[in-house]
């Protein structure tokens, strides 16, 4: 991990499509051993249940499928179960395919066809006195449980096992915003190769003022990430604030000299996710660097983002870090919006929001606390009006991948601290 960021960051070698799989199986080995463990101790949970059809894979199920699995098959059914005493957790599949020798086999078809009765007899031989399945109304993350699963095995329940199914939903979110020592070891090599390719972007190599537009960078992002093997979770973004233009200008507008630009960036390698956004300037042709106003309002966004990581603390709720970072950014003389998040399984991860663009007052979804050992986006912009812009009101958006580790946060790969320089001539 770095606080800083390279100037010029080259994409690191990557790993073969092989090397892959056996990386994401050691992880996934490391996870179901460490994780489950913890969470379900930690949550008071004797049993989990995690059901999932082919081609509707819930959250949960997605991330505990093996590098060759691209998908459940037929109906996967996992179970985790904890025998007590500090005994090992048994981890069971019920379901006609084996699960890469990660979970113990535990229905015969031939002796019983019932898939349903199987899962009900497990449940039965080891008497669980919480059972967790998935549902949640607030956290998508917990709500993988479908209606008509959910009657199909309650029917095969005995009814006081019914009387002890309770929502799995936190256990869902601590599964996938806990990060592993593999993941915590290679999470700054992909940051990096997101930097990497963002640095691209915003050089002359991609853009040439006068001639490419917002769009082109767009599309040329997809075709680096595809061409390196690996994919983005979301369309990049490219935006060009302009000195005397009120609005974001996007699309097929023409990049040219004088121009702020943002993108908006993030890939998925090894199944962890990025999201980044950065600025770039393009020089007019008697230019060596960015008006002054543009430089400071970049430090602004740093200076906020500094004092958003100072408060997050462990077990304080996503609403107590948001009001105590923006009363402070505030009473500093900042204009801040904050809207931080969790990131790895999924760009937008399980875990507590920190802020919302659209909801800067608290929100029902960020009473989660926070945790130790959690990835995030320290995403947020400051607003500043720019003398050499005429006193322009200027976006100055900005988001780094990092770690929080319960006492501190760390930048996986430094942060930007310099507005990207582009040439005109």
């Amino acid at each position: 991990m770095s606080e800083t960021e390279q100037a010029d960051p080259q994409v690191p070698p990557l790993l073969s499509l092989r090397q892959r799989a056996e990386w994401i199986d050691a992880n996934l080995e490391e996870r179901l051993e460490t994780i489950i463990p913890q969470i379900m101790r930690e949550q008071g949970i004797d049993m989990w249940l995690l059901m999932a059809r082919e081609y509707f894979e819930e959250p949960v199920i997605a991330t505990m499928l093996d590098a060759k699995s691209m998908a459940a098959r037929r109906r996967t059914i996992l179970i985790f179960h904890d025998p007590g005493e500090g005994r090992e957790i048994e981890r069971l599949t019920v379901s006609r395919y084996g699960m890469a020798d990660l979970f113990a086999p535990s229905w015969e078809p031939e002796k019983q066809p019932d898939q349903w009765q199987a899962v009900a007899d497990i449940i039965a031989a080891r008497e669980p006195d919480t059972i967790a399945i998935n549902y949640s109304d607030l956290k998508a993350f917990g709500d993988g449980m479908t209606l008509s699963q959910y009657r199909l095995m309650t029917a095969a329940l005995p009814e006081k096992y019914r009387d002890r199914i309770v929502s799995g939903e936190t256990l869902a979110i601590r599964w996938l915003e806990s990060r592993s020592t593999r993941e915590l070891e290679m999470y700054p090599l992909v940051v990096r190769t997101a930097h990497a390719i963002i640095a691209e972007a915003f050089s002359r190599k991609v853009i040439t003022p006068g001639v490419t537009t917002a769009e082109d960078v767009e599309w040329w992002y997809r075709e680096r990430v595809s061409n390196l093997g690996l994919k983005v979770w979301f369309h990049p973004s490219v935006g060009i604030q302009r000195q005397g233009e009120d609005e974001m200008l996007r699309g097929d507008t023409v990049i040219q000299p004088g121009d702020l630009l943002w993108t908006d960036f993030g890939i998925t390698y090894l199944r962890i996710n990025t999201d980044t956004q950065h600025l770039a300037y393009v020089l007019k042709p008697d230019e060596t660097d960015a008006p002054a106003g543009l430089r400071q309002g970049l430090a602004n966004t740093n200076a906020v983002t500094d004092i958003l990581r100072s408060h997050l603390k462990t077990d304080l709720t996503g609403n107590e870090i948001l009001a105590a970072a923006r009363k402070e950014a505030i009473a500093k003389g900042y204009d801040p919006s904050i809207y931080s998040h969790p990131i790895g399984f999924h760009g937008h991860g399980a875990g507590t929001a920190i802020g919302f663009w659209d909801n800067q007052d608290g929100d029902p979804r960020s009473e989660y606390r926070l945790f130790p050992d959690t990835a995030w986006s320290i995403e947020l912009t400051t607003y500043a009006d720019v003398l050499e812009w005429g006193d322009q009101r200027v976006d100055f958006r900005t988001e780094e991948n990092a770690l929080f580790d319960g006492e501190q946060v760390h930048f996986l790969d430094g942060r930007q601290t310099e507005l990207a320089l582009i040439p005109s001539d």
